[in-house]
């Protein structure tokens, strides 16, 4: 248990991260499940180990620190167990599991969006860019109905509505430019007005629970999505698909993945490095494909 603990922990400090703490608890763990003769997580001795924490809080973070690693040790060894998720309480809500979106289901999506009524409009058309800018950006949902009309300079996107006020200017594909230029095109042929760049009939950008339902009712039209009270894919997870395509498509090298986890979260407009971590740590198979770059890598250095 205790090599794959160091490999767990060597390859999140390859990514910057100083993984200290996670260090610390981990092999505590170990020590405890090692006098029991155990060689993997077992789920009662998880659970045993949690429950001599001094206070409920405590007993989480333990929990969750196993938890995770338990998920990628798992991907390796089947060997190990993993337990359910929450049993000693979430601190805060927890983040919904995302849902990748394959290209096709985009452009499924971007599709069903011209049928949306009223037809003949300016609506069909502002949902059928507005997804696409999504999911080829990335861009929050606040952030893209923020936009407006002159923020589309020749550099790129001005986004001036970040989380935490933050500005960031984030550089558009030429394909994505074009079809910018495109609605715009088309605003002008139907008459639409506003200084908003997305609008709706009114003239003004549509809400974000607007954009939500919308993009809710295609998906589930679609059969991408269960029935009502299901979860299932959302809005937000063409944004967790940029992410995630995104670090997919990165180099196997120790140096080139920090560098571009670092891009990565700036272009994003995280506030900090540490919340584009969780797109690796939401998506085991992720970073188990990274975990296998990166034991290629040390290898072939240890060659």
């Amino acid at each position: 248990m205790l090599n794959m603990i160091s490999g767990y922990v060597a390859l999140h400090r390859s990514l910057g991260r100083k993984f200290s703490a996670q260090d610390r608890l981990l092999r505590l763990y170990a020590d405890f499940a090692t006098g029991f003769g155990d060689r993997y997580t077992n789920v009662q001795r998880i659970y045993d180990w949690c429950h001599t924490s001094s206070s409920q809080n405590v007993a989480r973070h333990r929990f969750d620190t196993v938890r995770n690693f338990s998920l990628f040790a798992q991907a390796e060894d089947a060997g190990y167990e993993v337990p359910p998720a929450g049993v000693f309480g979430r601190g805060k809500r927890p983040r919904p599991t995302p849902t990748i979106i394959e290209p096709d289901q985009v452009r499924a999506i971007m599709t069903a969006a011209l049928d949306v009524p009223p037809q003949d409009m300016i609506s069909p058309h502002t949902y059928h860019y507005l997804f696409g800018l999504l999911a080829a950006t990335g861009l929050r949902i606040s952030e893209a109905l923020a936009l407006q009309c002159t923020d589309l300079v020749e550099d790129g996107l001005i986004v001036r509505n970040g989380k935490f006020s933050k500005q960031r200017l984030i550089a558009l594909q030429p394909s994505t430019r074009q079809a910018l230029e495109a609605y715009l095109a088309m605003r002008k042929k139907l008459g639409a007005t506003g200084s908003d760049l997305f609008v709706s009939i009114r003239g003004r950008a549509p809400t974000k629970t607007r954009a939500h339902v919308v993009f809710v009712r295609l998906a589930r039209h679609l059969g991408y999505r269960g029935p009502t009270g299901k979860s299932g894919m959302r809005l937000h997870d063409l944004r967790h698909t940029f992410a995630v395509r995104s670090l997919e498509a990165c180099p196997p090298d120790r140096e080139a993945i920090a560098h571009h986890m670092a891009g990565l979260s700036v272009y994003l407009g995280h506030a900090s490095v540490a919340n584009t971590y969780w797109y690796l740590e939401a998506t085991p198979v992720l970073l188990r494909d990274i975990a296998a770059a990166s034991e290629q890598l040390y290898r072939g250095e240890a060659a």
